[in-house]
């Protein structure tokens, strides 16, 4: 009982640091993922969230980037204005 007081804690604490709803994007489902995970190896669940949460948090940053720069490469040129 007292572990998941400490992830619901250390959860909290991660999202409160964050400055909106968008940087949290990957934290949750990381953090999910990487507790079960922890737990799994050896009771280690508070860990395998923080764990999860960094590493959902890059994941996501990184796809968001790679979106950015696709479309940005994908983007018609414009074409200047022809002086009259």
């Amino acid at each position: 009982m007292n572990s998941k007081i400490i992830a619901v804690t250390l959860c909290a604490l991660a999202l409160a640091g964050t400055a909106g709803g968008a940087n949290a994007k990957g934290c949750i489902k990381g953090a999910a993922v990487g507790a079960v995970a922890g737990h799994y190896a050896g009771h280690h669940a508070v860990i395998g969230a923080v764990g999860g949460c960094v590493a959902g948090r890059h994941l996501a940053n990184k796809k968001a980037a790679d979106q950015a720069t696709a479309a940005h490469a994908t983007a018609p040129a414009t074409q200047p204005a022809l002086a009259k």
